[in-house]
């Protein structure tokens, strides 16, 4: 039975455990998006999503805190500045797990993880307005005539 056994221990050392998800977070925070295998993905949902929550309120004491885990100045400048930024009004659920498929070496199922809000691919929001691409004779002609009528009664 496996009562109150909440943590996956990936079949590490707690030291090593901890070091391994403190960099997979570094990296996640840096480059947006990671590539692991689903278990380790899983595991470092758990390990992130309370660290962005708590980047949310920049207060000395949470940055501490944060640093306390992360281990790097550089991952928790990006996390309080760029990523607490885009996930303010967000109530939680600050990444996404996609599957891959299998490795080719060991065939593990292989996941990407991502933050959500910086995939622009996905975003439900605001879509950005492409410029008028049609080309058609009949809109040319209109708007020269215009112009043209315009400057015989200016001439005039």
């Amino acid at each position: 039975m496996r009562h109150g056994k909440k943590v996956n221990h990936l079949s590490r050392k707690t030291a090593h455990r901890k070091a391994m998800l403190s960099n997979m977070a570094c990296s996640l925070i840096e480059h947006k998006r990671i590539n692991t295998t689903v278990a380790k993905a899983k595991a470092l949902k758990q390990y992130v999503e309370p660290l962005i929550t708590k980047s949310k309120e920049d207060t000395t004491h949470n940055r501490r805190l944060t640093f306390a885990k992360l281990r790097s100045k550089e991952a928790v400048t990006t996390l309080f500045r760029e990523v607490s930024a885009k996930v303010a009004d967000r109530p939680g659920g600050y990444t996404r797990i996609i599957k891959l498929g299998n490795r080719l070496g060991d065939n593990a199922d292989m996941a990407m993880i991502e933050l959500v809000d910086f995939n622009e691919l996905y975003s439900v929001g605001e879509k950005k307005k492409s410029g008028s691409t049609r080309r058609s004779r009949r809109s040319r002609s209109k708007k020269a005539a215009q112009t043209n009528t315009e400057n015989t009664n200016e001439e005039e």
